[in-house]
């Protein structure tokens, strides 16, 4: 059964989803041919944002504008979730239709600061970017960069334009990764209040520690992690 095509909003700007900031149209041009093809483009904007933006857990805040599309650029870094709207703002800025997604899933590989902090190995929540290609909705995950992969020993994420692209379930050495539990379906723009009553409820403490800019370095953590 084909996919619904894609409701016009999603090629349209939103609050959070900013595909209409000077900054967010300056890099999908510097990253992606416009000529290359919708899927060719997808696929590069994928790989700029995956490893020019690095993955910080840390990044979670309470403040909305620190989750737009354009703040998350100016920043270089995010969470799951920041670095899938930026790759949902980059895709709709080269008028290719995108959402974003939710989905908890079970993160076996983490650093010990973050499972203190986070008092689980449940991400609930955990961002991913949804975008139309050729007649079919793929879901796509930019979120650990290729050097923060190559720490935890975890093959780089990457994005063929086919198929869709979620975590793996084993690392290099054949150990659980990630394993996915629930999926919340997608969104034309961040829905801000329903995720942040989810990390309150499961996060209070991430929460409180990040009222501030969250001190640590996860990239870092995860070269000592064992």
């Amino acid at each position: 059964m084909p996919d619904i095509e894609p409701n016009p909003r999603a090629l349209e700007p939103g609050w959070f989803i900013d595909s209409d900031n000077p900054d967010i149209q300056q890099f999908a041009k510097r990253y992606a041919d416009d000529d290359a093809g919708d899927v060719n483009i997808a696929i590069a904007l994928y790989r700029a944002v995956r490893d020019n933006i690095l993955y910080d857990p840390y990044c979670i805040r309470p403040e909305p504008e620190f989750l737009r599309a354009s703040a998350v650029l100016e920043e270089g870094r995010g969470h799951c979730v920041g670095k899938a709207v930026l790759y949902a703002a980059l895709l709709r800025a080269s008028k290719i239709p995108s959402r974003i997604g939710f989905a908890d899933v079970r993160n076996h590989l983490s650093t010990p600061r973050l499972r203190s902090l986070m008092g689980t190995d449940v991400f609930h929540h955990h961002g991913y970017s949804e975008v139309w290609l050729d007649g079919r909705w793929l879901k796509a995950t930019p979120a650990f960069n290729l050097s923060l992969c190559e720490k935890f020993g975890i093959k780089p994420l990457d994005f063929d334009g086919k198929e869709d692209s979620i975590f793996h379930p084993f690392d290099t050495s054949g150990q659980q990764h990630m394993e996915y539990i629930k999926d919340h379906g997608p969104h034309l723009d961040l829905p801000f209040e329903e995720m942040m009553s989810v990390y309150r409820h499961n996060y209070p403490n991430m929460l409180t520690l990040n009222s501030v800019p969250a001190a640590g370095n996860f990239e870092e953590e995860a070269g000592e992690a064992e």
